[in-house]
């Protein structure tokens, strides 16, 4: 079985970029939710600085779009490779 690798990086990208608003939103009502989870992702993502604003949330959400879509391209590439030469 193959994966249609466009529909796993486009489900990667709304799971991971939605977690990452879900938690800076959440941080932004209740400010100590969240708030080791988001500093470890500023030490990953760069230009977010952390739970400072609407703004960041923003900026940590378009990472985990692209982060996600990408990490779900690379995935379901190496899973359709493994696939093929596993049946040859």
């Amino acid at each position: 079985m193959r994966l249609d690798i466009k529909a796993l990086s486009l489900t990667s990208a709304l799971l991971w970029g939605g977690c990452l608003c879900v938690v800076g939103l959440a941080n932004l009502v209740f400010p100590p939710y969240g708030d080791a989870w988001l500093r470890l992702v500023a030490s990953i993502y760069p230009g977010y600085h952390g739970p400072t604003g609407l703004g960041s949330v923003l900026v940590v959400t378009l990472y985990g779009v692209v982060d996600g879509a990408a990490g779900g391209a690379i995935l379901g590439w190496v899973y359709n490779r493994a696939v093929a030469s596993a049946r040859t």
